[in-house]
């Protein structure tokens, strides 16, 4: 079937040609219907896979083994899904402005390297190799490459958010500029964990990701938790360690506060037994005092009280 339409193609590119009003090359609007019969069959059976990086370079292969023959009319095309890269025809080489000054072309192995990557460079290429037989261009060749790019992102970075409970404390792992699409996971011990506040942001422009998210976890024991990004075949992550902090000593303030209190305390025991022990004295001193004092005052006054009732009863 795909040989019967090739060259019905080519019979009516034929007629076409024999007509002077009509200037749409007729090889290019082969290769057009072969393209589009070869994706629309075997859209993802291609020959190779290729995973690069921004910024990086890459070599598509054609992977054409010529036959060594006259090469000068050959025509030779790559293209990205429906779009012309560059182009060969009778040894001229040929550059789509989206790839000048950054593409270059093996004309030994029909191989295709770009240089400075950018995202809207993944996609898949085509390598097509006509020749001219019989007065016509035939697809000798035709090779598909899917290049895919990745954009690498940061180094997470995992900083703390507070403390919604007394006993939890809560942490956000932060990465930007990458591609393609994250997968986002917070492991401990090789065990996942659930976080929270997870958000996957896409700029328009770029086309770059950003990704942020947080974890809640209980502050009474230690932890050592990892913020994991996977991408592509490619992933970062950063490890946040946290040990429980040690029991608080008892406060010296206190104990200086309950040591003054108790020293105080005996000390006026003290005082209070020195003073009731000297009014003890004092009062046996007292005691003592008076009953000496009675007894002088018998002493000296007791002859003359007798005499003055011996008188008075005279």
């Amino acid at each position: 079937m795909f040989s019967k339409a090739s060259e019905a193609m080519a019979c009516n590119c034929q007629l076409m040609q024999d007509t002077p009003l009509l200037k749409f090359p007729c090889p290019r609007l082969i290769l057009l219907f072969v393209l589009l019969i070869r994706l629309s069959q075997v859209s993802s059976d291609v020959d190779e896979q290729l995973s690069k990086s921004v910024k990086d370079k890459v070599l598509l292969p054609c992977r054409y083994n010529s036959p060594h023959e006259d090469e000068s009319e050959d025509r030779i095309y790559w293209q990205k899904h429906d779009k012309v890269v560059l182009s060969v025809i009778a040894g001229k080489l040929k550059v789509w402005p989206e790839y000048k000054n950054r593409t270059l072309y093996d004309n030994t192995t029909y191989s295709l390297i770009i240089l400075g990557l950018v995202l809207s460079d993944r996609g898949t290429y085509s390598c097509v190799v006509q020749k001219k037989e019989r007065g016509t261009y035939e697809v000798k060749h035709l090779a598909l490459v899917k290049l895919s790019i990745k954009a690498d992102f940061s180094t997470p970075n995992i900083t703390e958010s507070g403390n919604p409970s007394a006993d939890t404390k809560r942490i956000t792992c932060f990465a930007s500029g990458g591609f393609p699409k994250p997968r986002f996971s917070w492991l401990e011990n090789g065990r996942e964990l659930p976080g929270i506040n997870t958000t996957i942001s896409q700029d328009p422009e770029s086309e770059l990701y950003t990704i942020s998210s947080q974890l809640d976890f209980n502050t009474t024991r230690n932890h050592t938790i990892k913020c994991l990004i996977k991408y592509g075949d490619a992933h970062v992550s950063e490890d946040f360690t946290w040990e429980k902090p040690p029991e608080d000593p008892p406060d010296s303030k206190n104990t200086l506060v309950l040591f003054g209190a108790g020293f105080g305390a005996v000390i006026t025991v003290v005082v209070i037994v020195v003073i009731i022990k000297c009014f003890c004295k004092h009062r046996s001193c007292f005691r003592r005092n008076e009953a000496s004092r009675e007894t002088n005052n018998s002493l000296t006054f007791g002859p003359e009280e007798a005499l003055a009732e011996q008188t008075v009863f005279l």
